[in-house]
């Protein structure tokens, strides 16, 4: 392999290792601050700035042109492309902020509520924040920076919802604690990113915007239908079921989606800018979207299994006894977990290809389906929606599967394959699972104590097959993962672990045409 593609490779396994590093940071911080913001407010408050939110994001995408993903996933950038693109963001982004602030009179129509105005006028200063931070944050995911994206990202959600938004919490402002968090965390994080990468280029050129536009159009397009598709179901719970049942379904969704963004988002973030850099080497992309998809069903199929069985424990400790309305649309939404994080490989591919258009009319079907879906189990409450959720989730899989599939030439029969390691080790977790929780139950054990208990039996489940059985359930991606595993773990303590010093001297059997570089993530 040359050392142009180990160089490209080392960066790869560097971004997981910090980017997961900094996402499950985010995520502990964030599940933490659920848990207390959970029992300090009411569902309406976080249906108010739910639906505020709802209106903001939409906004947000057509502000961005999707210009930051073009300066990414471009071959060759030049200045003009970085001064059209900072030029474009700050005007797009000043006036989209305008514009909200003058029709939040008609968002608070929709949703039958006066205080979804004045929250919506707050938020509307998120716009110009953001804008003058597009630029820098391109080039640091285009410079592959993942520890200090990791850092600052986990650093600005501390401050922000941690450090304000639960402290205003606490001394009772109510919904304003959650306006605040999200004002003072994006301010942090732009003016991190530009510190570190100040704007040097400010005149707009017509041709660089042309040549951006035309990627960016069509991941604009993709991202809007992507958002209904996210939103849609929250669209038609506010509208039609009222914002206090917002609150609880924004809460079933959070509860859901924790695990499915940390383990997507931690993906895409260093596989979009990676994949970008070969996406003309279809044989690399092939295995490189195959690992992916594999490493997703291995963590993500499990973690279904476990968070459908423990879920009214989970609810009661992290959001409290007024929540548990929340649990069985909570269950129904899991079933999907491992739909809606390895689709996201597929989007990453049709970036990374430059597939925007092919990605966006699936997605634009995906939002159909999700607003439709949700408005027949309206009906139904929102257990309901939960239900057309997972089918139009169900079909958007599906979709983008096949798209991939097509983009890099892998047969269905092979992409089947990869996950059958996953089912195996999926069904005796639930063996495993299953009896500890019901004889915790029988013993009236209390929900945080039940949690603890499950969580250790699973560690040492885990920690059993990957001594003595890992090839059996892990498959070949498994074992390459714990192989990546003795790169980031010290000796003093890896020699402390079979599985890490049995691979120190050798690289895992893990490919059949026996050479570990041509089976690696990007070499």
């Amino acid at each position: 392999m040359s050392q142009e593609k180990q160089g490209l490779t080392q960066k790869v396994l560097s971004g997981l290792f910090w980017t997961a590093g900094g996402k499950g940071a985010q995520a502990v911080l964030q599940f933490v601050v659920m848990a207390i913001l959970a029992r300090l407010m009411s569902p309406l408050e976080f249906g108010i700035v739910g639906a505020a939110m709802i209106i903001v994001g939409f906004s947000d995408i057509l502000t961005r042109l999707g210009l930051g993903p073009a300066l990414v996933q471009r071959s060759e950038l030049k200045p003009a492309h970085l001064g059209t693109a900072l030029f474009v963001s700050l005007i797009f982004s000043s006036l989209t902020g305008a514009l909200i602030w003058i029709f939040a009179p008609t968002a608070a129509g929709f949703f039958n509520y006066e205080g979804v105005e004045t929250v919506l006028r707050a938020l509307a200063w998120l716009f110009p924040i953001r804008g003058c931070g597009v630029v820098a944050d391109s080039l640091a995911q285009r410079e592959m920076r993942f520890k200090w994206l990791a850092s600052r990202d986990a650093l600005c959600l501390f401050v922000g919802y941690f450090g304000v938004g639960v402290g205003l919490a606490l001394a009772g402002f109510g919904v304003w604690a959650l306006v605040a968090a999200s004002l003072v965390t994006a301010s942090i994080r732009t003016i991190a990113l530009l510190i570190e990468y100040p704007p040097k280029h400010f005149l707009p050129q017509r041709r660089a915007f042309q040549e951006l536009v035309y990627f960016g159009g069509g991941f604009t397009l993709a991202r809007i239908a992507n958002y209904l598709a996210l939103q849609g179901d929250n669209l038609v719970v506010g509208r039609m079921l009222g914002l206090p049942a917002l609150g609880l379904y924004g809460r079933a969704y959070q509860l859901m989606s924790a695990p499915a963004s940390l383990f997507g988002q931690v993906l895409d973030d260093v596989l979009f800018p990676s994949m970008s850099k070969m996406q003309h080497e279809k044989e690399r992309l092939a295995k490189a979207y195959l690992r992916g998809v594999s490493l997703i069903a291995l963590v993500m199929l499990p973690a279904s299994v476990v968070s459908i069985i423990i879920a009214p424990e989970l609810v009661r400790f992290l959001l409290g006894a007024k929540w548990m309305e929340v649990v069985l649309p909570f269950r129904i939404l899991t079933l999907g977990l491992i739909l809606r994080t390895s689709y996201k490989m597929s989007d990453s591919l049709a970036r990374a290809t430059g597939s925007v258009y092919r990605r966006a009319w699936r997605q634009a079907v995906y939002a159909a389906s999700v607003i439709g879906g949700a408005w027949i189990g309206q009906f139904w409450g929102i257990a309901g929606v939960a239900a057309g959720v997972l089918a139009s989730l169900i079909i958007n899989f599906t979709l983008m599967a096949q798209m991939s599939l097509n983009v890099v030439g892998i047969s269905t029969r092979t992409f089947l394959k990869v996950h059958e390691k996953a089912f195996l080790l999926s069904m005796t977790t639930a063996l495993v699972t299953l009896p500890t929780v019901v004889f915790l139950r029988q013993a009236n054990a209390p929900p945080f104590l039940l949690l603890i208990v499950t969580g250790l039996v699973l560690f040492v489940y885990f920690s059993l097959i990957i001594v003595f059985a890992p090839h059996r359930f892990l498959g070949e991606e498994g074992m390459w993962m714990l192989y990546v595993l003795k790169n980031y773990v010290p000796d003093k303590y890896a020699d402390k672990f079979a599985f890490i010093k049995e691979n120190r001297e050798r690289k895992p059997a893990v490919v059949s045409d026996g050479s570990a570089e041509n089976n690696g993530v990007s070499g």
